[in-house]
């Protein structure tokens, strides 16, 4: 194990790519212990099986058309239309609006490429100072990770050997527990920061029809998958499909021979990635389950970590470094099946530890010094990452508060599965 440890620390140092290292040291591995190195094939095959691996590329195709489109526009004018006269209403509304697209897209990036120039503006203009606004759009660039159809969860269904589905009613309670927590500071901000203004009925049923298409499509996939009409994958095909109609010959925001052939390379391009890191990862992680490396690693927590309360807050901790540090898919692939054997010794619920590791890695995403948002925002915006650092930490200090809650009540992940 010394020796794996020092040649993947070599080749990451040597900016060797992560599916590389990880493919090289599974094969490594078994050849080591004098075992076939075809168990790295058969995990290919294992995934390519999969009934629901269909949905990552066809959710994510989705996401990217309607980021490219001109929906983020029209969605957030009905909302503000719906909610703006609530003082703050303007961020409440682009916490539900943002949350939305990173619960398609999957993508943090993506979400604050497409929808931070909007946003920004807006919440300058209704008085928000600079601080707030630059945390804001830091930090709601990866709510919504926990709702349907997000990318992460069903990817962590596929490593975890878990229900999606039971995994995307699980997400539900705390995913609007972490929008309602940042819409009353929003609120509260709002107070002294934005002016009231009455409902302007007259818009709203303007900006209702404008959307009309687009408000129907996350009610159809909800519906459909939470009341059990359609499976996960029925879901994806039917969303890719409504979503390519919709933007292209209704709405026409995009051309179905200049700008669909982009948007499908790039969102490929990521469930690519995403695809040959999981299947090089998985052989590896067979290597490190046959080696009983989990049990070794819970035997050495042992006279530390003594009941499953003080596991759980090692683990958030731990958790959030790794968020820090690691893109979501690439945690997901790495370290969920290092810590799913320690779960089960401390009694904690698979569909709760998913929950946990899903919001840890949200949180991840803002976490100082290396959170990519804070990246993402800095170059977006042509800001210091250090005034990013100091706009993010009340955000993150709000979300780290529901991150206990989350943790240590279990019922609210548990609420729709048990």
């Amino acid at each position: 194990m010394a020796i794996l440890c020092t040649v993947a620390i070599i080749f990451a140092l040597l900016g060797v790519p992560l599916f590389a290292v990880l493919g090289t040291l599974a094969i490594f591995a078994f050849k080591m212990n004098d075992i076939d190195a075809s168990a790295v094939s058969v995990e290919i095959y294992r995934l390519a099986s999969a009934p629901t691996l269909l949905t990552i590329p066809l959710f994510t195709f989705a996401g990217y058309i309607l980021a490219e489109s001109n929906a983020p526009k029209r969605l957030l004018r009905f909302s503000d239309a719906l909610l703006g006269w609530i003082p703050g209403g303007v961020a409440i509304v682009g916490l539900i609006v943002t949350a939305f697209f990173t619960a398609f897209t999957g993508a943090s990036g993506v979400t604050i490429v497409a929808l931070g120039g909007l946003l920004y503006p807006i919440l300058r203009d209704e008085g928000f100072d600079e601080n707030f606004t630059m945390g804001y759009i830091t930090t709601s660039g990866s709510l919504g990770l926990l709702f349907a159809p997000s990318l992460p969860i069903i990817l962590y269904g596929l490593v975890a050997k878990v229900d999606i589905d039971l995994l995307f009613k699980a997400g539900v309670v705390p995913g609007v527990l972490l929008i309602v927590v940042l819409a009353i500071y929003s609120y509260k901000k709002g107070n002294v920061a934005s002016r009231t203004k009455g409902i302007d009925t007259k818009e709203l049923i303007t900006a209702f029809k404008e959307a009309f298409f687009e408000l129907l499509l996350p009610v159809a996939v909800l519906v459909g998958i939470y009341g059990g009409f359609t499976t996960v994958s029925e879901a994806a095909a039917v969303t890719a499909f409504y979503v390519l109609v919709v933007e292209c010959f209704i709405y026409k925001d995009l051309d179905l021979f200049k700008d669909v052939p982009k948007v499908t390379t790039e969102s490929m391009t990521l469930v690519g990635a995403i695809l040959i890191i999981l299947c090089c990862a998985l052989g590896l992680t067979n290597f490190l389950i046959d080696e009983e490396v989990p049990a070794a690693i819970f035997e050495s927590m042992n006279g530390i970590l003594t009941n499953k309360y003080t596991f759980l807050l090692f683990m958030n901790v731990f958790l959030l470094v790794v968020g820090s540090l690691m893109d979501i898919f690439s945690a997901i692939i790495v370290v969920v099946p290092l810590i799913l054997p320690l779960a089960s010794e401390f009694d904690i619920h698979p569909i709760h530890m998913a929950i946990i590791f899903l919001t840890n890695l949200e949180i991840g995403y803002i976490t100082p010094p290396v959170g990519i948002n804070l990246f993402i925002s800095s170059i977006r915006f042509k800001k210091p990452i250090t005034e990013l650092y100091k706009a993010s930490l009340p955000f993150l200090f709000l979300l780290l508060i529901c991150l206990l809650v989350i943790t240590y009540v279990p019922a609210l992940s548990l609420m729709f599965v048990d």
